[in-house]
């Protein structure tokens, strides 16, 4: 009686809160490849792409929720999900699709940082110089007491929302509406795996649902205004990107594709306003900050995790090094490989773990409704069809490029 009047008394979980932490976290370095991506397919083409994307993200939202709360497991993690219903081949292959996404993304977030430094800062020409600068103190701040880094991440997060609203407000001005009605339908496949990307928030699933106490129909609810609320984000800002960046040229939406340079550089070219740069950049670096540190800690603990318990070393080095220097290593070789690392992490990890895995197990248990299996069976073709593409690009079997690489678009 004493446990259901306590109960009671607690507060009741907070959906707005919840949709907040959601929409915070669909807000990284994803949105910041966004306006390149899926400009060169257009903003019609774009729009409907990412409700498609999106849409496959809530329902995999959803599956992975129930599965969370059937639980209602502190411990809940996906390969052993996987590996309960799908065996060790599940499991496998959960652990590489999330080593796929967390070192691919740190690899991004490194030579996208390291690209808008040397930008504002005129250091183009000493790129492993910068990419220290930038990422070192990144590894080190990723390396302090969590309790710091939440504080920090609160600050960041609201720079984050603070510069994102004066980016809009000025850049609209600045838009071309002419612009808009530009359409390459052939290159909407090639803009899946960032738009993916923008949309997933999956690892915070079972913080989220402890949250709200296992509340399933809650949960559907604080996931639809947290995402609603990214997807009218990332619009705006597409909307905005197109409007201001022209198809071709030197500072051009083709040419930032083609050198894998993040929005924000060749839009504050083209406003050529010193505030408008030096919000644009800070957007970026806080944007880039804040999924970093959550992304590294989630990493680091995954990493020491594999090499206690399979390798049974329990070395607080060893761990760093092990979760940081493969992604530095690699951005330091390839510099210019921010829009392809979000494309892989996208494309292949995002996919495998958040989109063929959970509407695979969903569309096969009979226990689930006709509809719902249903659903989940387009889904997982959708997301097999995404990871096919990927894979062929990556393999030099097939290349999406955008019609305005071989054709004059004067806008």
């Amino acid at each position: 009686m004493s446990q259901d009047l306590s109960q009671a008394a607690s507060p009741a979980p907070s959906l707005l809160a919840s949709a907040a932490l959601i929409a915070g976290n669909l807000v990284g370095a994803g949105i910041l490849g966004l306006p390149i991506n899926t400009g060169l397919a257009g903003l019609l083409p774009s729009a409907l792409a990412m409700l498609a994307g999106g849409g496959m993200m809530y329902l995999t939202a959803v599956i992975l929720n129930d599965r969370a709360s059937a639980g209602r497991s502190e411990t809940f993690d996906y390969p052993s999900l996987y590996e309960a219903t799908l065996g060790r081949t599940g499991k496998w292959a959960a652990i590489a699709a999330n080593m796929i996404i967390l070192y691919g993304i740190l690899t991004a977030y490194f030579t996208g940082g390291a690209k808008i430094v040397a930008s504002l800062a005129g250091l183009e020409s000493e790129p492993t110089l910068v990419m220290l600068l930038f990422g070192v103190p990144l590894i080190v701040l990723t390396c302090i007491n969590l309790a710091f880094i939440q504080k920090l991440n609160t600050l960041l997060m609201a720079l984050l929302v603070g510069t994102f609203a004066l980016l809009v407000l000025m850049g609209l001005g600045h838009v071309r509406t002419d612009r808009m009605g530009y359409a390459d339908w052939s290159f909407v496949p090639a803009t899946l795996p960032i738009i993916v990307t923008a949309f997933h928030f999956h690892n915070i699933i079972p913080t989220v649902s402890g949250e709200l106490r296992w509340d399933t129909a809650a949960f559907g609810k604080a996931a639809l205004w947290g995402m609603l609320l990214a997807l009218a984000m990332n619009s705006l800002w597409v909307l905005v990107g197109i409007g201001i960046v022209p198809l071709t040229g030197e500072n051009s939406i083709l040419a930032s594709w083609e050198t894998n340079t993040p929005a924000t550089v060749p839009m504050g070219m083209q406003i050529q306003s010193a505030l408008f740069t030096l919000c644009a950049s800070l957007f970026a670096l806080v944007a880039i900050c804040t999924s970093f540190l959550a992304n590294g800690l989630g990493l680091q603990s995954f990493i020491r995790d594999l090499l206690a318990n399979t390798f049974s070393i329990r070395n607080r080095a060893a761990t760093v090094a092990a979760t940081f220097l493969p992604p530095l290593i690699t951005a330091l070789i390839y510099p210019d490989i921010f829009l392809k690392a979000l494309d892989v992490v996208g494309g292949v990890g995002i996919v495998v773990l958040f989109g063929v895995l959970p509407t695979l197990i969903t569309f096969t248990d009979r226990s689930k409704s006709a509809n719902l299996r249903r659903l989940s069976f387009v889904a997982f073709l959708f997301a097999l069809c995404i990871l096919g593409l990927e894979l062929m690009q990556e393999a030099g079997l097939i290349q999406l490029q955008p019609w305005v690489e071989y054709h004059k678009v004067d806008f």
